[in-house]
């Protein structure tokens, strides 16, 4: 019996084609993928009654369902705000004094090691009282050198800081270099 090849046009007749529908929810809080509060959003029906809604994230979008999004639309809005004036109290923190970190230099001048995001994050944890992502955090490569450097910091969707950063050798071996001369 010779082989002949199927055609692949389809699925074979054997098989159902399973097909998942796309329902509607109403989002309770903000989902970083999906959106934000009172968000209509459109999601596979397995992700909704599955997760979203026994989770408590979301409720589907029923014609009973939707008269209430004005009152969880108000809730976002009051929301927002209050994380905006938080953002914006941070920023005016961070925007008053530099903060002062360390950063260990060899003989020669060379620098041993580097100052990333997370230890800027954790200067101005100790320094500020203020927890910062590093994620929110913009540098560009980490810093090498001492002196006087800016970065930003991207507190809010629509907040940025520019913060003043000093970086310096440590004391101990300041002093150890002035008592050699």
């Amino acid at each position: 019996m010779p082989l002949v090849p199927r055609s692949f046009s389809g699925s074979p007749p054997h098989q159902p084609i399973s097909v998942m529908p796309n329902v509607q929810v109403i989002l309770k809080e903000k989902i970083a993928s999906l959106g934000a509060e009172a968000d209509i959003v459109t999601v596979r029906a397995g992700y909704a009654r599955n997760f979203l809604v026994p989770q408590g994230k979301a409720y589907e979008a029923t014609a009973g369902n939707l008269r209430h999004i004005n009152n969880l639309k108000t809730r976002r809005a009051e929301r927002e705000t209050a994380e905006r004036a938080e953002a914006q109290n941070i920023a005016g923190k961070l925007r008053k004094a530099p903060l002062r970190l360390t950063l260990d230099i060899g003989q020669g001048g060379k620098a041993f090691g580097a100052i990333t995001a997370a230890d800027i994050a954790e200067g101005i944890a100790a320094q500020f009282k203020v927890t910062v992502d590093r994620h929110q955090i913009e540098l560009e490569k980490p810093i090498k050198t001492t002196g006087k450097h800016e970065v930003t910091i991207k507190i809010h969707s629509d907040v940025e800081a520019v913060m003043k950063l000093v970086v310096s050798a440590p004391e101990a071996e300041a002093s150890d270099a002035g008592d050699a001369e």
